[in-house]
């Protein structure tokens, strides 16, 4: 097979944005995300469910992180041969939207809407329900994800909000549905009960009073019970007092005012300081405890109401002493104020005593926008957060306040309105929660959740606990609950579908919308005559999103939706923030229990919250954070996306968004992957130039000669297979904190060992089949890994690919990387033992690295010796067999190993805090100090062992910290040598010998000179496979006799001919650069670089031609012409007609290849005329 084209140049400068942007014009004019789908059709279904976001703001890093991990997982299931529809999705209803008009239009109530109307305040709505949509599709198509727009599904739909009644329709026939009062958190800026998972987004720090009350008894005016509140609007509508009844309570006289107070003893000292905080003596002198009992033994003791408001109307049932097992005694007095029209345990204890009652009206004045109302006459028309102060004067007035503070406490705010909650009973519709809770529990067993303690803790923990759920709001834009009742309650009737309606009302005309503006005003005519309309209220848009497996798909209505609903549920993957557990997740795990008792999905990634650099909430307002497309045309979206999710937000951990960390990506990740590519790249294109009658058609590793085949190439190839292995099983497991540090740090690997450790045969240095070798397994790794980057880093991947495709075999091309599945690991070409090998090698080297960096000797300055100490003589085997690539890495001449480390060092052992402190106690001090104590050959044994008996105690290796140090009675060793051991448990030990000698010094600075030449020709711009000369301009003897005595290595290294003194060049040759250079120690320099070609000799062609003129003609006529045009091939001579003569030049007589071989034959000839002479 030949390549399909030429491979393109790969400029050393990129701009990833820019070639990102070129990646999506291709996708584009490609229609490759679309194309992709049609290519998967008849695949195995991979079912995922997209939550649907909001478009009435702009992504922010939540939801990229979010969006990123669904692209990936998705990605993958493509191309591990799956059909992976993608449907992007619209939350387009409830108080999001309406907030936002709410404020737009100056709405504060109910009123207010009326009186606008339901139309036009819903069509305001609708106006901006899709206000970001189009900047939402081009930032997620921006990022790289790859979703379905064209077929989304949107919430207002009308076929979507059919779905969400048939739903509902379902839970009422399975008995799952009732209308009651019951406490609930309630938004007062958006006057509607809110569901207790909503009350648990928004939780505060936030100030509150703290008041002490005293309630005196019926029959004893002079005795007081002690009650303790931080809502003192709440105490109007008070109806009973509550103690625990197992609690001790006492009674306390003061014997100053006469007054007796009853308060749980567990709170003595801090009811004692209220009580005589306007005392002048000591508590102790005024109060004193005259009886004790038990809470239960004050069960129905009668108290005189603080407010008359609800006195005749429950005065024979109220106003009495509860008990109930929720009073607690670490706050407050013991006895707890109960409001049942305001708190949860407050109703349920009431309405267990008869008090009140579920299904009847409850003592609540306070309207829908937290106002009271009559009967409260002293306080009708504030709101209940601004009567606080007026009520608790009021209370003061009347004696009855011991107490008034402020109290920081943690409470729930509105997740829309950013105001605090109140907790409110309100007539509202539930789905029966609490009757299927175990079933719950169960179906979430099903499911697999990553990380899993989120699963099994914090979701696991809400369902058990899990509440009956408010599917109702009192507000108008959403899906209208589908319920007509007559007006006396008496008669209900749940709609399903549209066509269901039509029928129920005698309608001919197909309803076209349903929402509350189009069917608020449709009545029923029930079997009995009565005319039934339709509640008010609408769902709560979390039932909406929660039914989105139903939904989008307009189950069941749709013709082929039983199908496709069998197919996609439940999903096989869904993810979202850590939020949604209490958020999307719950409402899919509930819907999906009561419907079908199965959970919504297999699979689920919750990630964690991405908070500001300062690690405070990212904040328009505040501004502390990038934003987020300046970042992406900064510095990348594959860039942003591996820095999203190779952090501990993917393991629901919280991230400090740092731009800086997305740089880093770039340089340490991005950048190296390029470069290599680039380096691949050059040289094929310097292989096919050189190698004349050898072409690199085809990557193809079978048709790579095994003889030259080298350890590296083996190695790379091995850990390629591990690595595939890792990714599919990992992938298969949703791990992807797991998956990317490992892709990552096969970057590493490829660039910073194996191109790096054989760039010589990479470069054709070593012979045309180990270059065409090496550059077959480097092009191999590069392609396999562009189609396991794929799904992580789309772009760059991409960007890679549609060059190397050219070269890519048949199993390898397509369109569009991402078309091509995942590699299949190659078992055969997995060697751990030899990869562990590598790694003992490489962990030589780094610790070479060290050692020269805490003597501040570069790597261009070789060394002597090298020792390598371990224990296990295998290791060092190992090592030996890789002994050549530290030789050249470390630029050391001598390598000794041993497993002697007894003889080079001595050991010292410390007892590790964090390991023993708390499992030791008390005898951590006494086992320290004998682990202090341990001489160096036993701990030599310890290490051996890994168990250690002392002090009565079992030690283990990893509670210990050993620490080496270089054996004092080693004379001279410290000076000569620096130790350096391995920080993980190998038990690698390195001693570098950093003795110099003259000849050690003359080679380093031989190898600092090719460091200027090679850095001159990167300024310059050439390309590895211009040919070039190279002259040193310098007055330095030192450096002068590095020119001549080390020739050789100067033109091994530089792959050019012999650099020679600047006064060597000739004239007649172009300069491309010639400028000063870093002086080597000291010694300044110049460096030119010219041309290289044919160098004719003006002295030698003189002879030849016996004339200057005619000389100069000859040369002129070599120096125009390329060097193939005029030699001859057989001979290498120059034939020619001068003057009616044919001239004949030889290559190496009167012409020559290089400026060195010019001056030797030269000299040479000058020695010979000066022997002649003397001969004579």
């Amino acid at each position: 097979m030949t390549r399909r084209e030429a491979l393109d140049e790969v400029p050393e400068r990129v701009s990833f944005p820019e070639e990102e942007r070129k990646i999506l014009r291709l996708w584009e004019e490609k229609n490759a995300f679309y194309t992709s789908l049609e290519l998967s059709k008849g695949r195995q279904t991979f079912s995922f469910y997209d939550g649907p976001p909001f478009a009435t703001g702009l992504p922010h890093y939540g939801n990229i992180l979010a969006g990123t991990i669904k692209d990936v997982v998705t990605r993958y299931a493509y191309q591990t041969g799956h059909d992976v529809p993608r449907r992007f999705g619209w939350d387009c209803h409830g108080l999001p939207v309406e907030h936002e008009i709410d404020q737009k239009l100056g709405v504060k109530c109910r009123e207010d809407v009326l009186r606008l109307g339901i139309d036009k305040y819903n069509a305001e709505c609708r106006s901006i329900v899709f206000r970001y949509a189009s900047e939402w599709e081009t930032i997620v198509k921006r990022l790289g994800r790859w979703i379905d727009f064209e077929n989304d599904y949107k919430t207002l739909d009308m076929s979507y909000m059919e779905s969400v009644w048939w739903v509902f329709k379902q839970l009422y026939l399975k008995g799952l549905v009732y209308r009651g009062f019951r406490v609930m958190p309630y938004s007062t800026a958006l006057n509607t009960p809110m569901s207790n998972f909503e009350a648990n987004l928004n939780y505060k720090e936030t100030s509150d009073p703290s008041i002490i009350v005293s309630f005196p008894l019926m029959n004893d005016s002079n005795t007081y019970l002690l009650a303790w509140t931080t809502t003192p609007w709440t105490l109007p509508s008070n109806l009973s007092l509550c103690v625990h009844p197992d609690l001790d309570y006492i009674t306390v006289e003061d014997t100053v005012h006469r007054k007796k107070y009853i308060f749980a003893e567990a709170r003595k000292e801090e009811c004692f300081k209220a009580l005589t905080r306007d005392h002048k003596k000591a508590a102790s002198e005024v109060l004193r405890v005259i009886s004790r009992c038990k809470g239960a033994d004050l069960k129905g003791l009668r108290y005189q109401p603080l407010f008359p408001y609800f006195y005749d109307r429950f005065k024979d049932r109220a106003f009495i002493v509860l008990v109930d097992e929720y009073v607690t005694s670490d706050t407050g007095t013991g006895i707890v104020h109960q409001a049942p029209a305001f708190g949860e345990d407050d109703f349920r204890v009431c309405t267990d005593a008869g008090i009140v009652s579920y299904d009847a009206e409850i003592p609540c004045p306070v309207d829908d926008n937290g106002r009271f109302m009559m009967p409260v006459t002293d306080f009708s028309g504030l709101h209940v957060k601004e009567a606080d102060k007026a009520i608790i004067q009021h209370i003061k007035s009347q004696n009855r306040l011991i107490a008034n503070e402020r109290i920081v406490h943690s409470y729930p705010f509105c997740w829309r309105s950013d105001t605090p909650l109140i907790y409110k009973a309100v007539p509202s519709w539930f789905v029966r929660v609490e009757s299927f809770r175990d079933r719950l529990t169960e179906n979430n067993k099903k499911s697999s959740w990553v990380p899993e303690a989120v699963q099994f803790n914090r979701f696991g923990n809400w369902l058990e606990n899990a509440r009956d759920w408010n599917v109702s709001r009192n507000r108008y834009w959403g899906t209208p609950i589908p319920i007509w009742i007559s007006d006396d309650k008496q008669e209900i009737v749940v709609v399903g579908s549209e066509e269901e309606l039509r029928q129920l009302a005698g309608l001919k005309e197909k309803l076209t919308d349903l929402h509350r503006d189009s069917i608020d005003h449709i009545t029923i005519q029930s079997k009995s005559g009565k005319i039934l309309r339709r509640v008010d209220e609408v769902f709560d848009c979390w039932f909406e999103s929660g039914s989105m497996p139903y939904a989008s798909i307009h189950y069941p209505f749709e013709e082929d939706s039983e199908k496709v609903f069998s197919n996609t549920f439940p999903a096989d993957f869904v993810a979202e923030g850590l939020d949604q557990t209490r958020g999307w997740f719950y409402t899919l795990m509930v819907l999906s229990t009561a419907l079908f008792d199965k959970p919504a999905f297999h699979h689920c990634i919750v990630n964690g919250l991405v908070l500001a650099e300062d690690g405070k909430k990212m904040s328009k307002r505040l501004k502390n954070y990038p934003d987020p497309i300046q970042v992406t045309e900064s510095h990348g979206a594959d860039a942003l996306r591996l820095y999203l999710i190779n952090s501990p937000v993917v393991r629901a951990e919280t991230l400090r968004f740092k731009e800086s960390g997305v740089r880093e990506v770039v340089r340490d990740v991005i950048l190296p992957w390029y470069n290599a590519y680039r380096f691949f790249v050059q040289n094929v294109k310097q292989y096919e130039l050189e190698v004349n009658d050898d072409k690199f058609d085809v990557i193809n590793l079978d048709a790579v000669s095994k003889s030259h085949v080298n350890e590296m190439d083996h190695w790379i190839e091995s850990s390629l297979a591990s690595l595939v292995l890792h990714v599919r099983k990992e992938m298969e497991a949703y791990r992807l904190y797991n998956v990317v540090p490992r892709l990552l740090g096969f970057i590493d690997s490829l660039t910073n060992w194996y191109v790096r450790l054989n760039r010589p045969r990479l470069k054709g240095v070593v012979g045309k089949e180990e270059w065409k070798t090496s550059l077959t397994v480097l092009g191999d790794v590069l392609l396999a890994f562009c189609r396991l980057m794929a799904p992580f880093a789309p772009f760059t991947s991409e960007m890679i690919y549609q060059n190397l495709k050219k070269v890519a075999p048949l199993d390898s091309f397509a369109d569009s990387v991402h078309y091509l599945m995942i590699p299949e690991p190659r078992m055969q070409s997995i060697d751990q033992k030899f990869e562990l090998a590598v790694s003992y090698m490489q962990q030589v080297i780094l610790l070479g690295r060290v050692a020269r960096d805490r003597r501040n000797v570069p790597l261009k300055q070789p060394l002597r010796k090298l020792v390598i100490i371990h224990r296990d003589s295998q290791v060092l085997e190992a090592i030996r067999q890789l002994e050549s690539y530290i030789v050249l890495e470390l630029n050391v001449k001598q390598l000794i190993y041993t497993t002697q480390e007894r003889e080079y060092v001595s050991l010292r052992a410390d007892a590790d805090g964090r390991a023993l402190g708390a499992k030791l106690g008390k005898d951590f001090a006494k086992v320290r100090n004998a682990i202090q104590a341990l001489s160096s050959d036993e701990i030599f044994e310890f290490e051996q062992s890994g168990k250690l008996d002392i002090q009565g105690h079992s030690i283990l290796l990893d509670q210990v910290k050993v620490t080496r140090q270089v054996k004092k009675d080693i004379v001279g060793l410290q000076e000569e040598y620096e130790m350096v051991a391995s920080n993980d448990t190998s038990g690698l030990l390195i001693f570098m010998d950093m003795k110099q000698d003259d000849t050690l010094y003359e080679e380093g600075i031989a190898r600092e000179l090719v460091n200027r030449v090679q850095k001159l020709r990167k300024k310059a711009g050439l390309l590895p496979r211009d040919e070039i000369e190279v002259f040193v301009d310098t007055d330095s003897p030192v450096l002068r006799r590095i020119l001549e005595k080390y020739t050789n290595n100067l033109k091994e290294a530089l792959h050019t001919p012999p650099p020679l003194a600047y006064e060597y060049k000739p004239n007649y040759v172009p300069v491309i650069e010639y400028s000063d250079v870093e002086a080597i120690h000291d010694m300044p320099l110049k460096i030119c670089l010219v041309r290289a070609g044919l160098r004719p000799s003006r002295k030698l062609i003189k002879e030849l031609v016996g004339d200057e003129t005619k000389a100069e003609s000859v040369i002129r006529y070599c120096l125009v012409r390329e060097t193939s045009e005029i030699l001859h091939p057989s001979d290498g001579s120059i034939t020619f007609i001068l003057d009616k003569q044919p001239i004949r030049l030889q290559l190496g007589k009167h012409i020559f290849s290089s400026t060195s071989e010019l001056v030797q034959a030269e000299q040479e000839i000058g020695n010979s005329h000066h022997r002649e002479n003397n001969t004579c």
